[in-house]
């Protein structure tokens, strides 16, 4: 019976091992680029406003992480083109956390910007 055991610890230790690997703090770090950004504002502008963004309709790097400007449908009405929607400013630190949102503007979905 003594043989046995010694090949009972390789084999549990083989599964360590490999348990090891799956890991979470072993992962490789997340690769903090605009895609990764646009995922984690509209991720967490969802969570607060329990409403699902429509897109990201700006996006840029700040000293301190980064800006976005999320689209999001208010109210619905019908015809669709008389929604209300929103457009919300996220600010995330370097890490992705969500550290201010605002609305910086409603208007109908039909509505055309006008620029002079």
């Amino acid at each position: 019976m003594a043989p046995a055991e010694p090949a009972k610890r390789r084999a549990a230790g083989s599964r360590s091992s490999s348990r090891s690997s799956a890991d979470p703090s072993r992962r490789r770090p997340v690769k903090r680029n605009a895609a990764w950004a646009m995922r984690t504002a509209a991720e967490q502008l969802t969570e607060l406003l329990g409403r699902i963004p429509e897109s990201v309709s700006a996006l840029k790097p700040t000293n301190d992480g980064w800006e976005a400007d999320i689209e999001v449908l208010e109210l619905e009405r019908v015809p669709e083109t008389t929604s209300v929607m929103a457009t919300y400013r996220v600010t995330l630190d370097e890490e992705g956390d969500l550290v201010a949102y605002e609305r910086t503007r409603r208007y109908t979905r039909g509505q055309i910007d006008r620029r002079g």
